[in-house]
């Protein structure tokens, strides 16, 4: 159990962060269901999970940073990344908006973490939300938030840390059971607002973390008959937009209060949150390429995510397929050539390997009775493991084949067959996986020990299962001597899968060294787009 806390310390708000991640996983199913507001798309609950996974993970990171000295890492740093965590992986409507709230209180907290400023805080997140929504409706998270803040500022001066928690977390589970009268949509369903009933989890999270004791559960009530999306605030009543664009966004302020009046003018469900030049982008849009154009105009916007809310519904309400793969890949090209193969994909955008969460939700996007989830990195074990699990609790059948790099997932999918048993194509494709040996080039960042000797920054490195085994001073040597190193124990087909940057000429060269030098063996090659790696080998 917690203890008890004085402050808001780095290890309470650690204990808050994992807290949260723990409430909102058992309520997720159950606050999704209760999703009628703005957009009725039932993944409120997912949304929250996700933003809070990823604002955990950055928390994980400092006190990782931290582990091989004796001091603890500073309370500021922790409650910093935590903010920083939820900004850039805030998902959905809700999601940013909580977004926002957590970095509301960082900016406080990072100050001080005792009663008054905890007062100050919640105050101050429940103005920073209100302020990024473009057109605020009461009976949302953003009155509940208000609440929250509004009963811990009538706390006494002496009151201690856990009488403002108690008093926040009163004040918004009243706010919250009051949501059905104040917004026509809920009250229709006849539930309580998706979003605020996810702050309420979070704040009885915070509430635990700090007094040492779980806070009163607010259970959701089950969903009432369909309800459509409202007829306030920013709720289209003739089924709202097609389009939900999210993206992260480098830009001046400036710029940024431009962005609001033209996204603004495209759409609703408008919220803008962030600041220091970094920024998290929300709309719901019929026109999704003027939405993005309009980032590009402001600054540079990036993990751009659209959702098609009509495709949703419609996946929702089909038959779901026998069987599916799931496969994480670490560049859009080859995202492209796998769905094409029929595969559901998530991106590893380079530094930021997906989450627990967004395996799940891919899994879920499958539709399928059986999924087979390749992780394709060594480094995704465990994340891919959690993702199945939760997967298996919602009666998908999950196969995890751990591959440990994107060629041995495209030689998995290639011998892939749902006409033949499930245990059968499992087996076919782990096989496959494991006859691929693989390798990738990458760019020494600096002088280093390695397996193969001293690298300088700037040597170009060759990775064989793992390891460094070649060391180089340009690509196309090195990948010569790596290809030279593993045909040496044989080989029947060279995948070679080609970075951004990589000119085709090269390919080209491989691929006639390859057949020169071996001449029964194949070679394909493919273009995998923004990825880390210049170059990945892989050899069947």
């Amino acid at each position: 159990m917690p203890q008890s806390h004085d402050v808001l310390d780095a290890v309470a708000v650690r204990t808050w962060c994992s807290l949260s991640l723990e409430a909102l996983g058992r309520e997720r199913s159950a606050i999704d269901a209760i999703n009628v507001y703005p957009v009725a798309d039932g993944d409120t609950g997912t949304n929250l999970y996700l933003t809070v996974e990823s604002a955990a993970a950055a928390v994980e990171a400092v006190f990782a940073a931290h582990e091989t000295g004796s001091t603890l890492p500073a309370p500021a740093d922790v409650v910093r990344a935590m903010a920083h965590g939820a900004l850039i992986g805030a998902r959905g409507n809700s999601g940013t908006i909580l977004a926002q709230l957590l970095r509301g209180m960082a900016g406080v907290l990072a100050e001080a973490g005792d009663a008054p400023h905890l007062r100050t805080a919640l105050a101050e997140a429940a103005a920073a939300a209100r302020k990024a929504v473009a057109h605020p409706v009461e009976g949302t998270m953003l009155t509940v938030a208000a609440a929250a803040a509004e009963e811990a500022g009538a706390t006494p001066a002496g009151a201690g840390l856990t009488d403002v928690l108690d008093a926040a977390y009163a004040g918004a589970l009243a706010a919250l059971a009051a949501t059905p009268g104040q917004l026509a949509a809920l009250g229709r369903a006849g539930v309580v607002d998706a979003g605020g009933q996810g702050l309420v989890a979070v704040l009885g999270a915070l509430l635990e973390a700090a007094g040492g004791r779980p806070a009163e559960r607010a259970v959701p009530p089950a969903p009432g008959p369909p309800a459509g999306t409202g007829d306030c605030g920013d709720a289209d009543p003739d089924g709202g937009a097609a389009f939900e664009v999210i993206y992260l966004l480098e830009a001046t302020d400036d710029a940024v209060a431009g962005l609001r009046s033209r996204l603004d003018a495209l759409g609703d469900s408008l919220v803008v949150v962030g600041g220091d030049g970094l920024w998290n982008v929300h709309v719901h849009v019929d026109d999704a390429g003027a939405a993005v154009e309009a980032g590009v105009e402001a600054g540079r916007p990036y993990r751009i995510r659209i959702t098609h809310f009509a495709a949703d519904r419609i996946r929702a309400h089909r038959e779901p397929v026998q069987r599916a793969v799931v496969l994480v890949v670490p560049g859009d090209g080859l995202s492209g050539l796998c769905t094409d193969a029929g595969a559901t994909t998530v991106l590893a955008r380079p530094g930021e390997p997906p989450a627990s969460g967004e395996l799940v939700d891919a899994i879920r996007r499958a539709h399928a009775r059986e999924v087979v989830l390749l992780p394709n990195d060594a480094q995704l074990r465990h994340t891919a493991a959690a993702a199945a699990e939760q997967a298996r609790t919602e009666g998908i059948r999950v196969a995890l084949v751990p591959t440990r790099a994107a060629v041995q997932g495209i030689a998995a999918l290639a011998v892939h067959e749902p006409g033949r048993g499930f245990d059968e194509d499992v087996v076919a494709m782990t096989a496959a996986a494991g006859a691929t040996r693989y390798a990738e080039l990458a760019v020494a960042e600096r002088q280093s020990w390695t397996m193969a000797g001293i690298c300088q920054a700037g040597d170009i490195l060759g990775l064989i299962d793992g390891d460094v085994a070649v060391i180089g001073e340009d690509v196309p040597a090195t990948a010569r001597t790596v290809l030279d190193r593993m045909l040496s124990s044989g080989g029947e087909l060279v995948t070679l899968v080609l970075g951004e940057d990589v000119p085709d000429t090269l390919a080209d060269a491989l691929a006639a060294y390859v057949r020169e030098a071996y001449l029964a063996v194949d070679t394909v090659v493919y273009r995998g787009g923004h990825q880390t790696a210049p170059l990945l080998i892989g050899v069947e």
